[in-house]
């Protein structure tokens, strides 16, 4: 079997254990703190493959010291020293962390919760077409040559035929050990989308409550990352009043004031007014709340401003209610009634961490 099979066979054993724990990963938070650009750490229970052990020479073995058939063998931790501590009764954590790309995550996302492909709007669904290597070959151009690959197969060459020179070792490739790289075309999304999460920081949105929000984010950024070329992501948060912010402070900051829905978005309103022309940009909006405002005349006015602007420009605008012991949730009640026939709104009610998966489902099953 070559190192390439190898290789998938193990990336194919590492899909299967996120598949087979892939909600204990969506409700908990081990990844999100372990990502860069293009990938995330996640640990996984550990694979071991099965070695040979050698122990140091002339301290027996197999098949060596004195002992008749039969004997009971006896390692050296029954001839040392007790160890210290009470024996348990459960297995010890073993855990290998393994990098696996958005993309890979995002596949799995849509196996586990059966989403459908995202259909940017209008004109900015177009494709452009990306070279991708893929591995090496014996024939190629010169200009797809590989040095290290050639070098190496000329060097096995040489050492199978018994003429590889240590003391002088010079490696001459021939024409059989030229290898070059190997490509295919892939369609690759063109479009940009810009993702605006809001958040309600007012005080009765404690700490579980935010961090239900940031797993789930993390999961919808995953999901419309894979369609888009670019992806930009701004984070406002909001209690009376809006502001934007980065992303640490977007989950850590804690307000005692009241809650002001409509300033956020008024704010993402304007934000897309002066930043994101409808023509190039793919826009989502994400608002996570527990469900209070200040008053019913602003819900009546955060209703107005959804149908006569936001709605009319976005792709999808999903509202999210975390539960708390503090919130009325009456936001969504009022919402329900007022936008119920809207076909790019959603609206999702996330008691705990184990409804993320299907407040996800909810966002996402549109396939917009």
């Amino acid at each position: 079997m070559s190192v390439k099979q190898d290789q998938r066979r193990f990336r194919d054993i590492v899909k299967g254990k996120i598949k087979d724990n892939f909600k204990k990963y969506v409700t908990h938070e081990e990844m999100i703190g372990k990502r860069d650009q293009e990938f995330v750490k996640i640990p996984v229970p550990r694979i071991n493959i099965p070695t040979f052990r050698y122990g140091p020479k002339q301290q027996g073995g197999v098949g060596q010291g004195p002992g008749k058939p039969g004997d009971p063998v006896q390692g050296d931790a029954q001839q040392g020293q007790p160890g210290q501590g009470q024996a348990g009764d459960t297995p010890g954590d073993h855990l290998l962390e393994v990098e696996v790309s958005y993309d890979e995550l995002a596949d799995i996302l849509g196996e586990e919760l059966s989403l459908p492909r995202i259909e940017p709007k209008g004109n900015k669904s177009l494709e452009t077409q990306k070279t991708k290597y893929t591995g090496r070959r014996p024939i190629g151009p010169d200009s797809l040559r590989n040095f290290k690959s050639s070098y190496k197969e000329a060097l096995k060459r040489e050492i199978v035929a018994g003429t590889y020179d240590a003391e002088n070792p010079i490696i001459t490739p021939i024409k059989r050990d030229m290898r070059y790289r190997s490509f295919k075309t892939v369609p690759q999304p063109s479009a940009n989308a810009v993702v605006f999460y809001i958040m309600d920081v007012s005080g009765s949105m404690g700490e579980e409550q935010k961090e239900i929000v940031r797993l789930e984010s993390f999961w919808l950024h995953t999901w419309i990352k894979k369609h888009y070329r670019g992806l930009q992501t701004r984070f406002i948060i909001h209690d009376a009043s809006a502001q934007e912010v980065d992303e640490e402070t977007f989950f850590r900051t804690s307000e005692s004031g009241g809650t002001l829905i409509s300033s956020a978005y008024n704010l993402v309103k304007k934000l897309i007014d002066e930043e994101y022309p409808l023509d190039q940009w793919n826009i989502y909006i994400f608002h996570f709340s527990d469900g209070d405002n200040w008053s019913s005349e602003d819900t009546r006015y955060c209703i107005k401003i959804l149908r006569e602007d936001l709605l009319k420009k976005v792709n999808l605008f999903g509202y999210g209610q975390v539960e708390s012991r503090y919130g009325s949730g009456q936001f969504m009640k009022d919402l329900e009634k007022a936008m119920g026939d809207e076909e790019n709104f959603s609206m999702s009610r996330i008691a705990n961490r184990e409804q993320i998966m299907e407040s996800i489902r909810v966002f996402l099953g549109k396939g917009q």
